[in-house]
């Protein structure tokens, strides 16, 4: 996966569209992402959260992603909120390891630090990752995202004090170097029984404060409705990340294929659950707008 990944989001600056990141944790899921990333000719973005990456392995991430570079289709590999609880850092060699395996792409989360200490250790992930390939894109983040990914029966609390600040985002990238911004404007991780609702005119500020000095990136894209989706576009969102969406279609597929069928082979009870992850991508792909843009 040898190709600079900040190319990638200055073609979708430019014909204003968002690339998606699909969350995954087998080689079943990443096949059914990149069958559909192959027939739309979309650039893409795969991403392994720690339990993800811990689970499928990271060079394992990193092969079976090199494995579709013959279709011609750029294949972004994020690890996604590197560092789970990360106030127990103490130092980068979980980075250090995923950049070691051919990750091209970091998202470390210091949100839940305070502003300097966040400034301090993105600033060191960013310094180790441009040593190491300075085509590799890494993502920081300020503002908090709650919930986690999964289906919640419960209302997600959004506190005015977990949203980003248009002002504070403008220095956060200048102190840092980031190359995308993770910012928090109403939405929040997993499904919940509530329509998110993004502040879209927060987005706007945000985007107008940091104009193209980063990426800027919504997550938990899960459940928001579309023309929100889209009004986000519109002000400058380039990248979205999708998780419990996938998780779900997979997990109800396939318990409806073993149930219903009781197949014990896997290359037959398999598939619908792919199909499921797929269309769901499929859905979100033309949604983002970034059908056609193979680079």
């Amino acid at each position: 996966m040898d190709f600079d990944t900040k190319k990638l989001f200055r073609a979708a600056e430019r014909g204003r569209y968002a690339i998606g990141q699909f969350n995954a944790s087998t080689a079943d899921q990443i096949r059914a992402i990149m069958r559909v990333a192959i027939e739309l000719r979309t650039p893409v973005i795969i991403g392994t959260s720690e339990g993800e990456c811990k689970f499928i392995g990271a060079r394992q991430a990193v092969k079976l992603c090199e494995a579709y570079e013959e279709a011609g289709i750029s294949v972004i590999l994020n690890a996604d909120h590197t560092y789970k609880d990360v106030k127990e850092i103490k130092n980068l060699d979980t980075i250090r390891a995923l950049l070691d395996a051919g990750y091209n792409s970091i998202h470390f989360d210091g949100s839940v630090l305070s502003f300097e200490e966040n400034v301090k250790w993105t600033k060191q992930v960013v310094a180790m990752c441009k040593e190491k390939d300075p085509g590799i894109s890494v993502e920081g983040e300020l503002g908090f995202l709650p919930g986690v990914s999964q289906i919640s029966k419960e209302k997600v609390e959004i506190k005015p004090e977990y949203l980003t600040d248009p002002a504070q985002a403008l220095a956060f990238v200048e102190a840092t170097g980031i190359d995308r911004l993770a910012v928090s404007v109403g939405n929040s991780h997993g499904i919940s029984f509530q329509e998110d609702r993004l502040d879209i005119e927060r987005i706007a500020a945000i985007k107008k404060a940091i104009g193209g000095r980063a990426v800027l990136v919504l997550h938990g894209g899960s459940g928001i409705p579309s023309d929100q989706i889209q009004a986000a576009i519109t002000q400058g969102v380039r990248k979205i990340n999708i998780n419990t969406e996938l998780r779900v279609a997979f997990h109800d597929a396939l318990t409806a294929t073993l149930i219903g069928s009781g197949e014990t082979t896997p290359y037959k009870f398999l598939p619908p659950a792919m199909d499921a992850v797929a269309s769901v991508v499929e859905g979100k792909i033309k949604l983002f707008g970034s059908g056609g843009a193979a680079l």
